[in-house]
């Protein structure tokens, strides 16, 4: 009797689940000196001098910053913008987008390399690391050692510095919304408001986890420009890249590796795989891997392999700013018609905020009709309509303003004609119009009127605004 034949029908293993997760590794960045670096030292000086320097600028008899929400007023180096200027703080906002979009298209993320506050102030932090902990070989030595009084004391050191610079980050932020030669006092002397003190709390927890522990995750996971900024890249977009038709075949250049390459009639590439590239880089990645959302255009990968290329006697550029033709040994066009349309847009709309702000009429009138009866009849036949009217000086002096009505002949008034306003004065005006129909007679139920303010000392009419003057039907 023959066997029957048997098949194994059990199911083979299930995979492990892949993890989503990858646990964040620590960048040690190293120290580079070179071109880049240069401008991106001057340009941090000029951004943080113009930081916590503004704020103790004064404008007159004021900060020459300050945005003062109690009264609903920003001063800004002699002008002051009210709730109304909305529109203005909105086409500023659209303008900084579309500068952003015309300078990625143009240059890639020079602005997150250069003048992003993320990277300004990680730099910061890192430069005080590297003076308290040293250079990056030694960081990495320190944090494999076990805790000792010598690394207690460069830990302290350096979180000391890092909250110091976040504080003050915090105070200069809270001065831009309270006067800080006032809020200054009031710190050392424990008098500051409740409000004032959880901003300046809050700004220095943000400023010390952000670029003191966070650094290049804030970049990578939580800044959404990384994510689109591929859309406004085309293939004449300058941005850091390796020259892959130089740099390869890469190798370490020793002499075994040297004669083999010879004995195949092999050229190696200028890379020799230093990796310092990788080591100067603020988010990690290797270059040499192609264009990645990760890199913030610093350059200083540049600056890194321009110092390798110099010590082997090799021409500069390896890695440089350039473009996708460009390695392809095709021509860049800089004038291309995405370029041209983002720059163009952009100077309309610059020209035309720097019209609507020079044009600006510090003044603002609104009418208000009464919420009562469309009109009154009195005893004497005639008929009132009221009104309600708020003045505004928004200039920087006080003046005397003249209002007065057009469009309803033989109309009076109960209100005064003239108004002195201080600067930023308001003020609230219940007007009546009354007329006599018998006298003037009315050609319509509902007669357009206009209100008409012009300033006493030059007659320049500065505010005309239209409303209704209702009467019975005839």
């Amino acid at each position: 009797m023959s066997n029957i034949p048997v098949k194994d029908v059990t199911p083979p293993p299930a995979k492990q689940p892949q993890s989503m997760y990858e646990k964040r590794k620590k960048i040690y960045v190293r120290e580079v000196e070179g071109l880049f670096q240069k401008i991106r030292t001057y340009s941090l000086w000029g951004l943080m001098l113009a930081y916590f320097g503004t704020a103790w600028l004064n404008w007159g008899d004021r900060q020459a910053v300050f945005f003062d929400l109690p009264a609903r007023q920003f001063h800004i180096f002699g002008m002051t913008f009210w709730p109304q200027d909305f529109p203005l703080l909105a086409g500023i906002l659209i303008i900084c987008a579309y500068g952003l979009f015309t300078i990625t298209n143009m240059a890639g993320r020079i602005w997150c390399g250069y003048t992003c506050p993320q990277s300004a102030w990680s730099f910061i932090f890192m430069w005080i690391e590297e003076r308290a902990e040293g250079t990056r070989n030694q960081r990495i030595k320190l944090d494999k050692e076990k805790m000792s009084a010598t690394k207690f004391r460069k830990k302290a050191i350096k979180h000391i510095a890092w909250l110091a610079v976040a504080f003050w980050t915090g105070v200069t932020f809270v001065g831009y919304f309270t006067p800080i030669r006032e809020l200054i006092p009031d710190m050392l002397s424990f008098g500051m408001n409740s409000w004032g003190v959880f901003w300046m709390l809050f700004f220095t927890a943000a400023t010390y986890i952000n670029a003191g522990w966070m650094r290049e995750q804030v970049c990578i996971y939580m800044c959404p420009y990384a994510r689109f900024q591929s859309v406004m890249y085309d293939r004449d977009t300058l941005a850091v890249s390796y020259d892959e038709n130089r740099g390869e075949p890469r190798m370490h250049r020793s002499k075994k590796k040297l004669a083999e390459m010879e004995a195949k009639n092999e050229k190696p590439g200028d890379c020799v795989d230093c990796s310092l590239c990788v080591q100067v880089c603020p988010t990690g990645i290797d270059i040499r891997d192609g264009l990645q959302y990760q890199c913030i255009g610093c350059a200083l990968c540049i600056d890194a392999c321009d110092s390798v290329m110099e010590k082997l006697d090799l021409p500069k550029g390896l890695i440089r700013y350039t473009t996708e033709n460009e390695l392809e040994g095709q021509k860049t066009h800089f004038f291309r018609p995405r370029l041209v349309g983002y720059a163009g847009i952009l100077v309309l709309m610059i020209g035309g905020l720097i019209y609507s702000i020079v044009t600006r009429t510090p003044f603002e009138l609104d009418i208000e009709r009464s919420r009562g009866a469309l009109y009154t009849v009195t005893a004497n036949d005639t008929v009132k309509n009221s009104y309600y009217l708020k003045l505004m000086n928004m200039s920087q002096t006080a003046e005397t303003y003249v209002l007065k009505v057009e469009g309803l002949d033989g109309a009076t008034t109960n209100a005064p004609s003239e108004y002195e306003l201080e600067v930023n004065d308001l003020e609230e005006v219940a007007l009546t119009l009354e007329l006599d129909p018998a006298e003037h007679p009315l050609a319509t139920s509902k007669t357009t009127i206009e209100f008409v303010v012009t300033r006493k000392s030059s007659g320049e009419e500065v505010a005309r605004e239209e409303s209704r003057f209702i009467a019975p039907r005839q």
